[in-house]
């Protein structure tokens, strides 16, 4: 069975909370463990703060979530500019990332990101996206009925 939805919100910092209840109920209701959930959520926490922190100027931002039978993928993107498309691709595609000094109060969300998914990807055109997939793996339970002809799609209004 797979199961997805989309939402858009508006860039405010209550609506990550948001994204992450309703993650939550997704991916347990899927079948996913408690530690590749938390995993998932926390990846999608950063990247719902940035495009909320730095979206500018656009006014929301949508988040997209497909769960199947191989893999889980969550989608942040929002039409603002990103901060500076070179060097934040390059942040996501280099072996390393260097971490920022210890008193700096950010920084961290790319290594967070990239640490806790099996894939992370940046795209700035047409729409600046981070793409976060996660495997599903062995301690992550099937789901309880059988799959349907057609995948489940959710959408909130």
């Amino acid at each position: 069975m797979d199961a997805g939805f989309s939402i858009t919100l508006p860039r405010q910092a209550y609506t990550v909370a948001v994204v992450r209840d309703i993650l939550d109920t997704l991916l347990r209701r899927g079948g996913l463990c408690r530690e590749c959930v938390d995993d998932i959520l926390i990846a999608v926490s950063e990247a719902g703060a940035n495009a909320v922190e730095h979206g500018d100027p656009a006014p929301d931002y949508t988040v997209e979530a497909e769960l199947g039978p191989r893999w889980g993928e969550v989608r942040i993107s929002h039409t603002g500019r990103a901060p500076d498309n070179a060097r934040l691709a390059e942040r996501f595609a280099n072996e390393t990332v260097p971490l920022p000094g210890p008193e700096a109060e950010s920084g961290r969300g790319i290594v967070l990101m990239r640490y806790l998914m099996d894939e992370v990807a940046f795209q700035d055109e047409p729409r600046t996206m981070v793409a976060l997939r996660k495997r599903r793996t062995i301690c992550d339970h099937p789901w309880e009925s059988p799959p349907p002809e057609r995948a489940t799609r959710y959408a909130l209004l």
